[in-house]
Formats: C-alpha cells, sequence, structure tokens
C-alpha cells in the first residue's frame, strides 16, 4: 500500500507536513465558527456565534428564563446559529427565542452559564418591541 524503500525521505517530510497543515487548518476553522461570545460593553450588547450576530435586545427574555427552569423548550426544525444542519458533537443547544416569534439554537458546553451571561447582559427584549426584525438569521 506504501511506495517502496525508493521515496526519497524528504518526500515523506512534505507529505507529513501538508496533512498536519490540512488538520490544523480544520482544528482553527470549527473553533472560529462555533466560538460563542457575549458582547456586553457594546453600544449594543450581542450575542455572537462565528459570524452570526443577535442583538440581546431581540432575545425574548422570559422565554430564556423559562428555558433555565425546564418550563420551555425548543420548536422542532429551529435553525443552529452559526449554521451547520445540527449542533456540533460535545455541545448543547440552547433555545433562544426571538422577539419576532423565531427560534435558534445557540450551541453551548455548558448551557446554564451561557443563559447566565445573557441575562446578565441585558437579554429582555419583549415580543412586538422596537428592534424585532433587526440583525441576522434571515432578516
Amino acid at each position: 500500500m506504501l511506495p517502496g524503500p525508493d521515496v526519497p525521505p524528504l518526500v515523506w517530510a512534505l507529505a507529513l507536513l501538508a496533512v498536519l497543515g490540512i488538520v490544523a487548518a480544520g482544528v482553527l476553522s470549527a473553533r472560529r465558527a462555533w466560538t460563542v461570545r457575549v458582547d456586553a460593553e457594546d453600544a449594543e450588547p450581542a450575542l455572537t456565534v462565528g459570524r452570526e450576530r443577535v442583538l440581546l435586545a431581540d432575545v425574548d427574555a422570559a422565554h430564556l428564563r423559562a428555558v433555565a427552569a425546564g418550563t420551555a423548550g425548543v420548536d422542532a426544525g429551529a435553525p443552529v446559529l452559526g449554521g451547520g444542519w445540527s449542533v456540533p458533537r460535545g455541545r448543547s443547544g440552547l433555545p433562544l427565542r426571538m422577539v419576532d416569534g423565531r427560534t435558534v439554537l445557540v450551541p453551548s458546553r455548558d448551557p446554564a452559564a451561557l443563559t447566565t451571561a445573557l441575562l446578565a447582559a441585558g437579554a429582555g427584549g419583549t415580543p412586538d418591541s422596537s428592534s424585532a426584525g433587526k440583525g441576522t438569521l434571515g432578516s
């Protein structure tokens, strides 16, 4: 399956470096794509997952509190914030309902800590608030 001993060591070294480079690039891009950040100090506090950003004023805080209490869940077919078809392995999906009624899943390794951070940072729009419809996620 492997070539014989006539392959120079330099070719083996270059092949090994190419494979390691591809693996490293995949790991770095996955970390960037699934990084979850709560930016509370910005002019408009927001939740950022990868390249997607949701203003905290657009998050329904009452639903977020109900999720934390275990009395609310996620709508079937809710999209994953940050892209992808499903929540990445090793993470749980925290359901966030927007004030305009849409629900998204936020991939998180610690949904309870993320819920606490979102509520502390000022998540708290109410349905039909003036900020509905702004931001990403199809609007």
